[in-house]
């Protein structure tokens, strides 16, 4: 994957920020030629120009000015690492560097990786680089904070508490550089690029897919990945920018680090197979529920604390599940297969009810509404491909409101 060299970039900003070569070299402690040579060769990197050469400095064009906008991020991150670097050793007396060591986008990205997979041999082999590279990498950066970022266990490489927080600046670091070639297509009026999101369920089975099919028709050159995990290493993902946004039920107290704009109110349903004996009555109340087997999310999911909570309302011990499950393909196939009972969003079996193999039985639930939206982190400067994205699954959200 090509990213933008950080040394390069760090003497754009220079140069940015006072205008010429000659004043940006003195503050670089470098010579002007290699200050122009760093320019020159991000610009063509990018194949863009970023400056107008003028008489009076160097002028930002509008793609300089959308590389600049990433870059003044990256650089707030990187100095928000060198800073607490800086207050650790007032504790322990290391000694730190100069950031000039951060500025290696290589280097980020082997501690952002051993981060992951807490493996070295591994992270050699997905940087396609030796295993003393990679080393040498950590080595480098842990001898310019002052601090070690990795203890060596039986679980593999872990990061210490603050060798956790500065991969995910890394990360976040990485996800600018991934970005900055986007943004400069984006003013040719070309959207490509990645965009990860992740996908809680309810957003699976109608929303994104027609939303995606969408945005591919309208952005060809984009590339959709979806993640499916947990809502807590969907929001750890978030956090380091390794995706871009979530869609699906929201959940309260997310925290200040995260946004969460809401879509639609989704309402839960009782389902079951067609032809099951409920299916017959007019109108249900709880007491005709009892004897089913029912298939539940798993204990702890917002929709099944809804469910207890909505038991408990009425007085009533909420039902114990014959099969407890995350997976709806499974969950769908017991459903078909026999007398069985769930609490979902209806949108989340939208074909199957469409088709015929299963029905919304007639039994309201009142209180057990869910908001439905996107979830980004707070401040964040999306690529163009994550904003058509979150265009299209707005647009289409409409229909469900």
């Amino acid at each position: 994957m090509f990213l933008v060299s950080l040394r390069h970039l760090h003497a754009f900003n220079a140069v940015a920020a006072s205008g010429g070569i000659r004043r940006s070299s003195e503050s670089l402690y470098r010579a002007s030629s290699a200050v122009a040579r760093s320019v020159a060769a991000l610009e063509e990197s990018l194949d863009a120009q970023l400056f107008e050469r003028k008489g009076r400095g160097m002028l930002l064009t509008a793609a300089g000015d959308v590389v600049r906008k990433r870059a003044d991020r990256i650089e707030a991150e990187l100095h928000a690492v060198r800073e607490e670097a800086v207050r650790l050793r007032d504790r322990n007396g290391a000694k730190v560097g100069g950031i000039e060591a951060l500025l290696n986008e290589r280097r980020l990205q082997a501690a952002s990786l051993l981060a992951e997979m807490h493996h070295m041999p591994s992270v050699a082999h997905v940087m396609g680089v030796s295993q003393s590279a990679v080393s040498q990498a950590i080595a480098r950066l842990e001898d310019m904070l002052g601090q070690p970022l990795f203890l060596r266990t039986a679980h593999g490489m872990v990061p210490t508490d603050a060798g956790r927080r500065w991969t995910e600046s890394f990360e976040r670091v990485l996800a600018e550089l991934r970005h900055i070639p986007e943004d400069i297509a984006a003013l040719a009026g070309v959207v490509l690029g990645v965009v990860t999101i992740g996908a809680l369920p309810l957003a699976r089975s109608q929303l994104l897919p027609v939303a995606i099919s969408s945005v591919l028709k309208r952005h060809p050159q984009l590339q959709i990945r979806s993640l499916e995990s947990p809502y807590e290493e969907l929001t750890a993902s978030l956090l380091s920018g390794r995706i871009d946004f979530i869609v699906g039920a929201q959940r309260a107290g997310v925290g200040d680090a995260f946004e969460s704009r809401s879509l639609f109110e989704d309402k839960a349903a009782l389902v079951a197979r067609a032809g099951h004996p409920l299916a017959r009555r007019a109108r249900l109340a709880l007491d005709d529920l009892t004897g089913y087997p029912w298939g539940l999310s798993r204990s702890g999911t917002p929709l099944r604390e809804s469910l207890v909570q909505f038991f408990e309302r009425h007085g009533k011990q909420a039902p114990s599940p014959a099969v407890e499950t995350g997976d709806l393909a499974l969950l769908r196939g017991l459903l078909v297969s026999s007398d069985m009972l769930t609490v979902l969003s209806a949108h989340q079996l939208h074909h199957e009810v469409r088709t015929g193999q299963l029905v919304v039985l007639p039994f309201e639930m009142p209180g057990m509404e869910r908001s439905i939206g996107v979830t980004t982190r707070k401040n964040a400067h999306l690529s163009p491909g994550a904003y058509a994205l979150m265009a299209e699954i707005e647009a289409f959200s409409k229909n469900w409101r």
